[in-house]
């Protein structure tokens, strides 16, 4: 199995599947290493793109801002809940995925 060359993916899909699908996967199935692989995969699979695309400091605030959201949406969700917590965190992990690497093309 080929995947496709790095600078061919969109990024900004692939931190929603990692964020909001991971955490669905986890909440559905009651496995949530389930849902951190996915999460992994997808952030690994992103990042194999900031990093071909742009540049490796572009490529750390993006992985940073994808990990921290991941993070920083257990945090969040004590306040808003779970799921409009994952929500805010992936809206601005895409918005900024999209931003900085795939809007370039």
């Amino acid at each position: 199995m080929d995947l496709k060359p790095a600078s061919d993916v969109s990024t900004a899909p692939l931190t929603v599947l990692g964020l909001a699908g991971g955490f669905a996967l986890a909440r559905e199935t009651g496995i949530r290493p389930l849902g951190g692989v996915l999460l992994g995969a997808c952030g690994l699979l992103a990042g194999r793109t900031w990093l071909a695309r742009t540049d490796p400091g572009t490529t750390a605030v993006l992985a940073v801002t994808y990990l921290g959201g991941f993070v920083g949406s257990h945090r969040l969700a004590r306040s808003i809940g779970a799921w409009p917590a994952v929500g805010v965190v992936t809206v601005a992990s895409a918005a900024a995925s999209w931003a900085l690497c795939d809007a370039r093309d």
